[in-house]
This record gives structure tokens, sequence and C-alpha cells, in this order.
């Protein structure tokens, strides 16, 4: 009976031995079939330089090389990070210094891909002659408050020697683990000092548009908005030509032969339903095309099995601003800019699918429904109608309700 016992005591004490050791060894771990918990990712890393009296907290965005930002393309930001002014200046709030500033910053969880980075100083600094200081006004949550106003300093990641933005690329191993980023340094310059605050506009004329009808002009009108988080107190449109193969001559991409201006006007197809913001097929806004989605009939009677991005054409109508733009021996001035509050706009009632546009492609008939109003200025900032500002949705969201920033197109 004795040995018996001992023999127990030993096979318990063997269980126990086991199970300690067992305790210390990790886990198995089996991929499972959710792709999202399957994928790796690096991280991009670098620090924010900062040149000159601005203060206020620093901005980074991070874009798909591929989709670039405005004035380059229309992308979004896949995503963003914010340096503190505490961590970037620490106690030098005097602006009598110049610095440089530095200050880290990181995107974690980064796929592989090619991107850009691109930011501002949100400063907290302003000349009270022209705009009474608010203060930094980035709010990320809206369109209507996240881009750079009047006196923020822009800046991006280029390449030292020519000063072009830089395309920094997240490779990976032959496994197929991405590869981290480090050492990249986003710069900012009171030479890249924003000169004007975001073109808020209200249109003038008619809401609807006659898909039948012949050629229909409106006016965009610059709106002063000074309320609530908003901080727009001397909205203006930028006049200049256009010139995106910088040969030094205008475009004319159209080729109607006449110069092609900026700011660039488009009329955007929204989605039916949801909050009334929203484009159609970009239900998740994020700039990019659904896979799946509204696919309108071609003009030559053809569909491409693709959703469609719906846009009606504009020109500018801009003959008393061109004087400005051109020399006493009727030279183009490239480096011309004439500030207007009012654009008179153009356009007839047809519609083009530029869901490619290296190929747009001209629609049968001008799809029913709503349309927006965007405005893109050659310093990459940007307007739309409808927004959040508008009466029927500011109030849900805890901004100021304003008159016009509901305005849309419609086409029955």
């Amino acid at each position: 009976m004795s040995s018996l016992r001992s023999q127990g005591r030993a096979l318990a004490g063997l269980m126990l031995s086991t199970l300690l050791t067992s305790g210390c060894e990790p886990p198995p771990v089996v991929a499972t079939d959710d792709q999202q918990q399957q994928t790796r990712a690096a991280r991009i890393e670098g620090s924010v330089v900062v040149q000159g009296p601005a203060r206020g907290n620093a901005v980074v965005f991070l874009y798909d090389a591929q989709r670039p930002p405005p004035p380059q393309g229309t992308g979004r930001p896949v995503a963003f990070t914010l340096v503190p002014q505490a961590v970037l200046f620490g106690s030098d709030l005097s602006k009598s210094t110049t610095g440089p500033f530095t200050a880290p910053f990181v995107f974690p969880l980064v796929r592989p891909g090619s991107y850009l980075l691109r930011g501002f100083i949100d400063t907290d600094t302003c000349r009270t002659d022209v705009k009474p200081c608010h203060g930094p006004d980035f709010i990320p949550w809206y369109n209507v408050t996240a881009e750079p106003n009047l006196w923020d300093v822009a800046g991006a990641s280029v390449d030292p020697a020519t000063r072009i933005p830089r395309v920094i690329e997240v490779g990976e191993t032959g496994d197929g683990t991405p590869i981290p980023v480090t050492g990249i340094t986003v710069s900012f310059s009171e030479v890249a000092t924003v000169a004007a605050d975001r073109p808020a506009f209200d249109v003038v004329g008619s809401a609807t548009i006659d898909p039948n009808g012949g050629n229909q002009s409106f006016k965009l009108r610059a709106r002063p908005i000074r309320e609530g988080v908003v901080d727009l107190s001397a909205p203006v449109f930028l006049v200049r030509f256009m010139d995106e193969n910088r040969d030094n001559v205008p475009d004319d991409a159209n080729r109607d032969g006449a110069p092609d201006l900026w700011p660039r006007v488009l009329i955007r197809k929204l989605a039916d339903g949801g909050n009334g913001l929203t484009d159609e097929n970009d239900l998740d806004n994020n700039g990019v095309i659904d896979a799946q989605g509204a696919d309108y009939v071609h003009a030559d009677g053809t569909v491409d099995g693709q959703p469609d991005l719906v846009v009606i054409p504009t020109v500018l109508l801009a003959d008393p601003l061109l004087s400005g733009l051109y020399d006493s021996e009727n030279r183009p001035k490239m480096d011309a800019v004439v500030p207007t509050p009012e654009l008179t706009v153009a356009f007839r009632p047809m519609a083009v699918d530029v869901s490619n546009p290296a190929v747009p492609k001209t629609l049968r008939a001008v799809p029913a429904g709503r349309y927006a109003v965007i405005v893109l200025q050659s310093t990459g900032q940007v307007w739309r109608v409808p927004n959040e500002l508008s009466p029927q949705l500011a109030g849900g969201l805890g901004l100021p309700p304003i008159d016009g920033q509901g305005f849309s197109f419609q086409v029955r």
C-alpha cells in the first residue's frame, strides 16, 4: 500500500511538472479565414522639420501615390497624424526665432505600396489686420474643417535636390513581411505660407438643370463663414493659367482653343438617399470608386460593366479677369494670380464618366438626381456644396447651420 502511495505521488508530480512545463510554452497559432486578421503591416516614421516663425500643431497626411491630393489629383488621405505644438516647439512660442524645430512622427500599420506625405502647420498666428485670430482650426472629422487656411504653412516630404514630392515605397521581403521605412523628413517653411482661406462659396442661379436644354450658367460668390469652429473670414477664388505638364504654356486639355484656368469647377453626381453628401459610387467616402454601383449607357450605346464617376464638365467665363494674366505684349504670365470674389461658370447639359480620367466617356444622357458643386484651387484647397453646414444637417453634427451650404443641382 505504501508503494502504491509512492507511485501515486510520483505520477502526480510528473503530471504537475508536465503541466508547468507546457504552461511556459506558447500555444500554437493557426491563421483564421478572416483576411483582415491576417494582414501584415509595416510603418513609416521620421521627423517633421519646421523653419520659420509659425507656431501650431503639425498635421501630416498619408496619401496613396496613385491617388495624389489636389491640385495634382482628387485623392483623400489614407491616414493622418498630428504632432502637438508643445512637442514640436516646446516652450518657444515667441515667434521671434525661426528654428529649425523638429519632432518625430510615425504612421503604424502601413501596408506595402507607394505613398506621399503632405501636411501643414495649423497656425495659431495670423495678421489681425487681415483676419482676426481664432487659433488652430483643423478638425479632421468634417470636410469643412479638414484643410489648411490663410496663414497656415504647407509642407511635404520632398527630394532635397529637386524639391519634387518624394514617393515613399513600402516593400516586403520574400515571405511577404512588410519592410518599415524610417528616416523620412517632412519639411515646412514660411515660403509655403498659405495665401488664402479655402474658397467657400454660395451658388447663385437656378438649382435645376434641364437635361434637354442648351448652354446654362451660374455664379459662384465667395462666402465668408466665421461661426462656431469654422473660421473662413476671407475666402477668394484664385484665377491663374493651368500648366499641368510644366512647359510654361497654358494648357488646353479640352481643345476648345481657350486656355484652361484655375480654379477647376466640377459638377458631380451624388448618391441617392443617405445624408445627401455622399458621392455616387463612393459610399464609403474614401475617394475610390466602389467595386459595384451605377453604370450608365455611353453615347455609343455601350456599357462597360463598371461603376461610373459622373460629372458635368464646366468652363470659366473669366474674360474680365484675363487682362491680369497677360503682359503688355499679350503673352501669358504663367505666375500671375488674379484673386476675385466671384466666378461665372458655364456648362451644357452633358454627362461624362471619368472613372478612368485618361479615357473619359460621354454618356448618352445626363442621369437624373442631385449634383454637388466642387471648386479646386491651384493651392490644393477645396470647397464643395452641399456640405456639413447645410441647415438640414449642421445641428445634428454640432456645426453652425449656414444658408446656401445645402445647395445642390437637380436633374429630373
